[in-house]
């Protein structure tokens, strides 16, 4: 697996960095959360724009990530529309989807743009070329909610992100049995021993918070917490997240 630098974080490498997700719907609460999230020592941010009522206005948009960028300095940021189909919150056609990631691609704020592979993978297929073009970094994600795929399952999953070209592949899904945990623990170190692009990998809910802390021994670059709400079940608080984090580094 090899390190990107994006800014001055390196992923890949070392300890996972932790993502701070911003989810209000309206600008002056997203610059807020914003604010917290650089103030609180978040490594990243990811803004989580199909929570923001104003996401059909690419004008309303750049606004938002000028603004997000004015208050998180230096820290990378995330541009993620998560759909209803993978547990978020924006319901719309492929069409629009591509064209709101394209218009926020103009924006030099955003460095990182989260693309849901399996939406339509010969189109998210096209897009992750596309946004890599506009000189993006590109996150193909697949996400979960309802239980584990089988090992063989997402073995391919993040094969195919691999051979979609994206700079970095994302993998959550639900928990039912310690055993499924294992199973994703098991895929993510695979998947970081046989690929080149850095992985993000994580088991939802209670059951699977250990693997929000256990990325450095299993190949997880990134984990996700909060200073306020949660995006996804069982996500941690960041200070703490970041001291279990510190403790459990291995070089």
């Amino acid at each position: 697996m090899k390190a990107i630098k994006v800014r001055d974080t390196v992923l890949g490498s070392g300890i996972p960095k932790v993502c701070v997700p911003v989810t209000a719907k309206q600008k002056e609460d997203i610059f807020g959360q914003a604010r917290a999230a650089a103030d609180a020592g978040a490594q990243l941010v990811e803004w989580r724009a199909d929570y923001f009522e104003g996401l059909s206005s690419p004008e309303q948009v750049k606004i938002i990530l000028e603004g997000v960028r004015d208050r998180i300095g230096q820290i990378p940021l995330i541009f993620t529309v998560r759909t209803a189909l993978e547990g978020g919150m924006w319901q719309g056609s492929t069409e629009d989807y591509v064209n709101i990631l394209q218009e926020a691609a103009k924006s030099p704020q955003a460095d990182l743009f989260d693309v849901e592979l399996f939406r339509d993978e010969a189109q998210m297929q096209a897009l992750i070329g596309q946004l890599q073009k506009a000189g993006k970094r590109v996150i193909a994600s697949n996400h979960h909610f309802e239980g584990t795929p089988d090992t063989d399952v997402m073995k391919t999953v993040l094969e195919k992100m691999e051979a979609a070209g994206a700079d970095i592949r994302k993998l959550a899904v639900m928990p039912h049995t310690s055993r499924d945990v294992l199973r994703l623990l098991a895929v993510t170190l695979d998947a970081s021993e046989q690929g080149e692009a850095p992985l993000i990998t994580m088991s939802m809910g209670a059951l699977g918070a250990v693997s929000r802390v256990c990325g450095q021994v299993f190949g997880s670059c990134v984990t996700f917490g909060t200073t306020g709400d949660a995006s996804a079940p069982g996500q941690l608080p960041l200070d703490r997240l970041a001291a279990i984090l510190e403790d459990l580094k291995t070089e």
